[in-house]
């Protein structure tokens, strides 16, 4: 194997692939690179038998072949390249030699035939979709998956597909984040899948806001494909909850919140609370919404701001950690808040269709917290 390639390029190629490489590997040759040069093309893959991931690039190729590579190891050593361009070529021996410049270097490798071959996509279902457009429903319900190994199920964005149309979900169990698009696709084409948080992250930054991504789903498996990088990931297992039962079918309270100023005034009196545990209340009285939080360690925090409520007072309590979190994720001006009362979950959307919930754009539902007496 033998190929020349800017130095830049080649810290493209290896950032696009590096995070996928795991900290401790269940076999070694996973902490390795796989590089293949052939065609006139360079091909990277990196997998952690999990989400694997694979990145090509036209290159000036000198001769065919192939090699693994430690991978930590090559791209420390890439990123300190001060050259535009570098050399590599590989010998029998599985042993590369780097050229750059006046600078050389030589790097022991593995016997590619020991690296893990990715799925063939030859017979999953595909759809495409616009990469800024896949990436925003993401990004917008990524966000609310459960961190918690214990509740493996909840550790992924499900996404659904049915009458045309592709709906992501995420969801911790206290709080919870859906939106969807239309796709094209024949409407005998349905189907679910638990999408890995780790795999989710690697499928944003591979993604840009120009050109169509291609989706292929097998039963165990999903792919996803843009700018000549495909990444593969492994489906989580296990029945994801009934979300219908979660989200509530009607609010009879309905309160616009102009989310910059409820953003600043939650993070105010969030500072009177020791830690995410606690709970900011939300008391709303004719024309206008209180926020008190209060702490024996800290102190406590009274704010207030004007809205369109009118009724009897209601109080109810949220974890500010996750309203704040359903506000940044949202885009416009106000907010819509959807409540029933102090016991049942709360309903936000964006706020383009004035005074109303808006179905049309993504959703979050957030449960609220039991009242305790301070």
């Amino acid at each position: 194997m033998k190929f020349v390639i800017s130095t830049r390029e080649l810290n493209y190629l290896i950032g696009k692939i590096q995070n996928v490489v795991p900290q401790k590997p269940t076999i070694p040759i996973l902490n390795n690179f796989l590089i293949e040069a052939d065609n006139d093309e360079l091909i990277l893959t990196a997998t952690d038998l999990t989400v694997g991931i694979r990145c090509n690039m036209e290159v000036k190729i000198l001769e065919e072949g192939a090699i693994t590579l430690p991978a930590k190891k090559f791209a420390q050593l890439v990123r300190e390249l001060t050259t535009a361009n570098v050399e590599i070529s590989s010998n029998s021996h599985q042993m590369i030699t780097l050229v750059a410049g006046t600078s050389r270097f030589k790097l022991n490798g593995m016997n590619k035939d020991e690296f893990p071959a990715l799925p063939d996509l030859s017979h999953a279902h595909s759809f495409s979709i616009q990469q800024k457009e896949l990436k925003d429903l993401l990004y917008r319900t990524s966000f609310a998956v459960s961190k918690d190994d214990n509740r493996y199920v909840l550790t992924g964005v499900l996404m659904q597909i049915e009458n045309n149309q592709v709906t992501f979900v995420g969801t911790d169990g206290k709080r919870l984040a859906r939106t969807h698009t239309s796709i094209d696709t024949p409407a005998s084409f349905t189907g679910q899948c638990n999408i890995p948080l780790k795999a989710v992250e690697e499928i944003v930054k591979i993604l840009t806001d120009e050109g169509e991504a291609k989706i292929s789903v097998m039963p165990d498996k999903l792919a996803v494909q843009a700018n000549q990088i495909l990444l593969l990931t492994k489906l989580l297992s296990g029945d994801f909850p009934d979300i219908d039962r979660v989200v509530p079918e009607n609010s009879d309270i309905i309160v616009s919140l102009h989310r910059e100023e409820l953003t600043t005034l939650l993070r105010q009196v969030s500072l009177f609370i020791p830690d995410s545990n606690h709970l900011v209340r939300f008391i709303f009285d004719d024309g206008e919404l209180k926020l008190t939080a209060n702490s024996k360690d800290v102190g406590e925090g009274h704010v207030a701001m004007p809205v369109n409520y009118q009724g009897p007072k209601l109080e109810i309590a949220f974890n500010p950690g996750f309203f704040l979190d359903i506000l940044r994720h949202c885009r416009s001006e106000t907010v819509i808040l959807g409540l029933t009362d102090a016991y049942n979950p709360g309903i936000i959307t964006d706020g383009e269709q004035s005074g109303k919930l808006n179905q049309a754009s993504p959703m979050f539902v957030i449960m609220p917290m039991r009242l305790t007496e301070d």
